[in-house]
């Protein structure tokens, strides 16, 4: 063998360890850290639309703590994965009277879905009046559990509906903030 081959095996090798690495580390990243998924129906509508691509953080909020208003992703039965919003944190009392959010009897403003109220075509209101009490029989969201609605609150099968319920922390498969695709609604999650 010449030094000629050996200097061009030598460096076909490297470039396979190099090749063989990045693609580890993107497996990695897929797997642990951040994972693209396409968005399937209106429920969360107007903040993403059905086929919008977004991108989940698998890794941050594990570190931390799931906080009211983040948007997730978690499995809702095996195959089937649903992206909503917190509402409800373990011990709150989530009640909505005339379209607005009481959280343990103190009224929040959920900007995030002025746009969406303000088109209504009739005179109805976007979120019905309830309490936990009527949807679920609890009084408080329990440990280790939240209470998650989708934006488009007419159109969104979610913790109202009894075969999903409280969302347990550990179905949870991390939160997302970003769209990415298509381009032209390329933006932050609010």
């Amino acid at each position: 063998m010449t030094l000629k081959a050996v200097k061009e095996k030598n460096e076909f090798l490297e470039w396979v360890k190099v090749i063989g690495v990045a693609l580890l580390f993107a497996v990695g990243i897929r797997m642990f850290i951040l994972t693209p998924i396409v968005v399937d129906g209106a429920s969360m509508m107007p903040t993403v639309e059905d086929g919008d691509k977004v991108i989940v953080n698998k890794i941050g909020p594990k570190l931390t703590e799931y906080n009211r208003f983040d948007v997730i992703v978690f499995e809702a039965k095996e195959d089937t994965n649903y992206i909503k919003r917190i509402i409800g944190i373990p011990g709150d009392h989530i009640a909505y009277k005339n379209d607005e959010l009481f959280i343990n009897g103190k009224k929040y403003e959920e900007p995030y879905l002025k746009e969406y109220k303000k088109v209504l075509n009739d005179n109805g209101t976007l979120t019905e009046d309830f309490t936990l009490e009527e949807y679920l029989g609890e009084s408080v969201v329990p440990d280790g559990y939240y209470f998650v609605l989708g934006d488009n609150r007419r159109k969104s099968i979610d913790s109202r509906d009894p075969n999903v319920g409280f969302v347990s922390k550990d179905k949870i498969i991390g939160t997302t903030n970003i769209v990415f695709f298509p381009l032209d609604k390329l933006k932050l999650i609010k």
